[in-house]
């Protein structure tokens, strides 16, 4: 089982930074060593989606081209649910004790995936861009099934499956924008 020392959280920069403090107490009955390790790696989860909301709206506010209304249309679907993980993904930590690490700020500097690019217009481009976006999110939340599973959380773990299926569905519709022709 991870214990505190080994949830380190490492920010795009590479520098390190610890977990979530000593969780509150709570009637919850997973230890609390499984708590804080499972803090540590869904606060991790929750920039990473955050950062994902906010390319969405990046895309949704930017795209041009032929298909626009549908692009713009389909990228503010997906915002929508995608801000529904934000939530379930926060409220998990504060379950389990923790505190809910989601500023923008903490979010920018702790995100895995890839920096959006700003100075695209293109429907092509925005789906390309998108789609990176989702499956980067879709493997880490798959990754944290496993994670919270190794820690005995079956509850996180059944979370991040509901989220990893969500993201293989918002995939799946923004990449047949590129298969049509194949």
């Amino acid at each position: 089982m991870k214990r505190l020392k080994d949830q380190i959280m490492k920010t795009r920069d590479g520098t390190a930074e610890a977990a979530s403090t000593a969780p509150y107490e709570t009637e919850n009955d997973l230890p609390k060593n499984t708590r804080i390790g499972v803090i540590g790696i869904v606060n991790q989860r929750l920039a990473d989606v955050i950062d994902l909301q906010t390319q969405l709206k990046q895309a949704h506010w930017n795209v041009k081209g032929p298909h626009f209304i549908g692009l713009h249309e389909l990228f503010d679907k997906i915002g929508e649910d995608v801000e529904g993980y934000v939530d379930m993904i926060a409220e998990r930590i504060v379950q389990l004790g923790g505190i809910a690490e989601g500023t923008v700020r903490t979010a920018a500097a702790r995100s895995r995936l890839e920096e959006y690019p700003l100075n695209i217009a293109d429907g092509a481009a925005h789906v390309e861009a998108v789609a990176k976006a989702l499956s980067t999110f879709g493997r880490e939340a798959r990754m944290t099934i496993e994670e919270t599973a190794s820690l005995e959380d079956a509850d996180t773990a059944d979370l991040f499956t509901e989220v990893s299926r969500g993201m293989d569905k918002w995939l799946w519709f923004v990449e047949a924008h590129t298969q049509a022709g194949k």
